[in-house]
């Protein structure tokens, strides 16, 4: 059952429910319009809703006999924890306090109730435990045991919070304004904990927020938390039956969209403004889901400065408090989760933002407003803060340059540190300071200089070595990698002299030739350098230390780069963790969750890519401005998630976006042009408009070959993309040669074991395929499936892919036995990964033509009428 006809059943039973039971048999049979079978689910439902007597109707003591008494002998022991008495009962199960002698610990014990009926609820259970175990805060209640009885019905000791829900405390304690939210700010930080696990918790509202009698916030209750793995196995989503509460769940959840951190922020919002009102900001009493998220997209809620004025006894604070206030709350309840807080960090900034009387990030930038604020914390200090403002801006915009910490010796440091930015100030001031910046300086121009600058600071080697990597960094940038390689060489090699083989700097040397050699393509050597930076690092920082974090994640963009996705992802995750408790810079937190973001997209798991891509945007906007490469970066990679769901014309919309934002910033003929020319063009073949795609492509192969003098990952791609083109327009030998040729750079470049080189052979044998030689096609589709066993440890996007092609092949010589399973295999996967793409639709296809051609009708009938879209792979 899809979710639309569930939701038909839910509609009609409903409003029948409300007739006279006389009436309700005629007006189901109206209602179904001919449709015997939907007539009678919903009668089947009126008659057990008649019945009564349902397990969730029993008063909550019958629940507890009915489901451990009866089920279990006397004395019933959930492991060494003994029960004394329920606490409460939710959709998943009853809650119990039990005690373990032994240890003399009292544990709340959730026991799934009703177990043998559904597998999907053992296993939202079971996903519950597993997530549990993950997370370690002090604002979470923590997992200590799980088992089973002796029937096979699962529990979990959880540990028990001894306190009140997180309005009913405030109801009783009647705490002030800050004492709420710092209330707030706390629960946010249990929320962020588990985000950073990659866990959304889908189910805030207050019930599962308790509060300790000394005020400590614990968040309970992960029954329908989701983890963003792509192993998941049920997902929720796709059915009608889809578990939340309808007054705080976000207008995604409400209409059965894919989730993210987003909802959970929304969430947030709506408790900040229970928090603050005492009341809801929309009245969802007795509507349905649907009503709910239409009010919701349509009305704006109230604001809470108004709310509260309404409100006998409620909160009392200023109109300038009141403004910030509004703004908090109704910025986390955007319903475009675009415009609502990134994530739940960014809502926590801004809370500390009100408590310090600091300007919120969320406000609009009226000057009146930042300027009030500013001056009142500043009054002394004005003057001087705004020219620091400036130097920190001159130096971002024209320099990408970061002073190391002060070391030792510190007043040798500081004499260092000063003649360095002495050193930048000179070069983007033209070498006089009084004249200000040479605006017709060429920026080669006066890289060349600096470097003839460097140069001459023979007699200061350390602040010499600093500037070349410095300046090394921005030829690799510029594409000049000959210059480059030359000067973080020479820095490389005076640093270790000066300092030996195990040092900070020497490791921050190694990891700017990573990043050159990672340009250039030579991923093995970049690899190489990185990790033994990485490993230098881990041995003279102290742990946790933010440099750890920064080799961490240059390491996990390489291994992503090689094809190696499970442990790029696994140590890119880790690198977040670290950077979130080290208090690492926005920026640096934000580079390592784009990297990952990257790396789950290349990995084919969308769902947590477009998370991660769509939180960037807004903080990258924030930082650089709209008009900046890095906001056209994100704009890209939303175009990017929209082309691998087969939505070709959003992505066209996507990437001109993009692609007149990096124009404008860096023109036409800049190397770094070629990635946004690459992603357009290969949008437009997708549409058929092979002519400006072939204009396209060819700039953007110009480009990449004129930077790249050898095999370079960027020239395979495009050559990959022209291909591609040649096959739209059914050139196939042309498309052959294309692919070949990306392949062999592609094998030079990885070596023969490589997801891409998998991927080039599977390019190869589908231009066999349009050709009808379906025996050299087979055998390149199984050549690139073997490839793909070798270096991909779960079925994605590129397995499913290819098996589609060769269970098509196999079909067109009737080979049917042999098609059904690799089409089988092929949709499964299509459908958990890419419902919406061409092979989904096409693999389905041709299952239909197979169950038909083997006589299996009605196989052929469930693919026919999509009865499978929503099937467990």
């Amino acid at each position: 059952m899809d979710a639309v006809r569930w939701q038909r059943i839910q509609t009609i039973f409903h409003q029948a429910a409300d007739l006279p039971p006389a009436s309700r048999g005629a007006f189901v049979d109206a209602e179904s319009a001919g449709d015997a079978e939907l007539a009678h689910d919903v009668k089947r439902l009126l008659d057990a809703d008649a019945e009564g007597g349902a397990i969730i109707d029993e008063p909550l003591a019958r629940v507890a006999k009915d489901i451990v008494v009866d089920l279990a002998p006397p004395g019933v022991m959930f492991g060494p924890y003994r029960p004394q008495r329920p606490l409460g009962e939710g959709g998943m199960g009853v809650v119990y306090l039990a005690e373990r002698s032994d240890l003399h610990v009292r544990a709340a014990v959730k026991v799934l109730r009703d177990a043998w009926l559904s597998p999907a609820r053992r296993d939202r259970f079971a996903a519950e435990q597993r997530m549990l175990a993950q997370l370690n805060h002090p604002g979470i209640a923590r997992l200590y045991d799980a088992g089973t009885l002796g029937d096979g019905t699962p529990w979990i000791a959880m540990e028990y919070v001894d306190g009140l829900n997180l309005v009913d405390y405030c109801r009783q304690h009647t705490p002030t304004l800050r004492e709420r939210l710092r209330l707030f700010r706390d629960v946010c930080d249990a929320v962020g904990h588990a985000h950073r696990h990659l866990i959304v918790h889908r189910d805030l509202k207050p019930s599962n927020i308790l509060v300790t009698r000394d005020g400590q916030v614990k968040l309970v209750d992960f029954g329908i938390a989701k983890q963003l793995e792509p192993d998941e196995n049920a997902d929720l989503t796709r059915t009608g039956m889809r578990p939340m509460t309808p007054a705080y769940a976000a207008p995604e959840q409400l209409r059965g969209e894919p989730i993210g951190v987003h909802t959970d922020v929304y969430t947030l919002g709506v408790v900040l403004y229970e928090l603050l009102t005492g009341r809801l900001p929309f009245d969802v009493a007795r509507s349905t889901p649907e009503e709910v998220a239409t009010r919701i997209m349509s009305t704006e809620p109230e604001r809470p400065s108004q709310a509260v004025r309404d409100t006998p006894g409620g909160l009392v604070a200023n109109a300038a408090a009141w403004a910030d206030l509004d703004v908090m709350c109704l910025t986390a309840m955007r319903p475009d989760a675009a415009r609502r807080y990134a994530t739940v960090e960014a809502l926590v900034r801004d809370v500390d933002h009100f408590l310090n009387g600091e300007p919120l990030d969320a406000r609009p930038e009226g000057t009146r407003y930042r300027l009030g604020k500013f001056a009142r914390r500043h009054r002394a200090a004005l003057a001087s803060a705004a020219a620091v403002v400036v130097l920190i801006i001159g130096l971002v915009t024209f320099y990408t340059i970061r002073l190391a910490a002060a070391r030792d010796a510190a007043v040798a440091e500081a004499a260092r540190k000063d003649r360095i930015e002495r050193f930048t100030l000179d070069l983007f001031n033209g070498g006089d300071e009084e004249q200000g910046p040479a605006d017709s300086l060429r920026v080669l121009t006066m890289l060349d200089r600096g470097v003839s600058a460097a140069r001459a600071l023979d007699n200061d080697r350390a602040t010499q070595a600093d500037m070349l990597v410095t300046l090394g960094g921005v030829y690799t940038k510029l594409g000049r990698y000959d210059r480059a390689d030359s000067l973080l060489n020479a820095s490389l090699t005076t640093r270790r002299t000066l300092f030996g083989q195990d040092n900070p700097d020497v490791a921050a040397s190694l990891l700017a030739l990573a990043t050159l050699r990672e340009e250039q393509g030579n991923l093995a050597e970049a690899e190489k350098s990185a990790r033994q930076a990485m490993d230098m690092l881990r041995r003279v920082r102290p742990p946790g230390h933010p440099d750890v974090a920064k080799a961490m994640t240059i390491v996990g963009r390489i291994l992503q780069e090689r094809g190696d996705t499970e442990h790029a992802i696994a140590l890119l995750q880790d690198a977040i963790k670290l950077e979130s408790l080290a208090g690492a810079e926005e920026r640096d937190l934000t580079t390592t969750l784009q990297t990952l973001a990257v790396t789950y997209f290349t990995a084919g798991q969308l769902p947590q890519a477009d998370s991660l891509y769509r939180a960037e945007l807004v903080i990258d906007r924030r930082i650089f401005g709209e008009r900046h490469p890095q906001a056209a970066s994100d704009i890209m990679d939303l175009g990017s998630i929209a082309f691998q769901r087969a939505q070709y014309v959003q992505a066209e919309s996507l990437y001109r976006q993009g692609v007149a934002i990096d124009e404008a910033w860096y023109g036409p003929e800049r190397p770094a042009m070629a990635g946004p020319f690459l992603l357009l063009g290969q949008a437009l073949v997708k549409l058929g408009k092979t002519a400006e795609a072939d204009s396209l492509l060819r700039r953007s192969l110009a480009i990449a070959q004129r930077v790249h003098s050898g095999p370079h990952p960027d020239v395979a791609r495009t050559l990959n993309a022209l291909g591609a083109n040649a096959a739209a327009r059914d050139h196939q030998a042309e498309a052959e040669d294309y692919y070949r040729r990306s392949g062999d750079m592609l094998r030079a470049l990885y070596g023969a074991d490589n997801v891409y080189v998998g991927a080039s052979l599977a390019n190869i044998a589908t231009t066999w395929l349009m050709r009808r030689d379906y025996p050299k096609a087979e055998q390149l589709f199984r050549d690139a499936l073997a490839v793909y066993a070798k270096v991909q440890p779960r079925p994605d996007l590129y397995i499913g892919i290819a098996r589609a092609k060769l269970g098509r092949t196999l079909a067109r010589e009737a080979r049917w036995r042999d098609a059904e399973p690799e089409l089988r295999t092929a949709y499964e996967i299509m459908n958990k990964q890419a419902p919406a793409s061409e092979w989904a639709a096409s693999s389905r296809e041709d299952l239909v033509a197979t169950y038909t051609a083997l006589g299996r009708a009605d196989e052929a009938q469930k693919y026919r009428t999509g009865a499978v879209a929503a099937a467990k792979p």
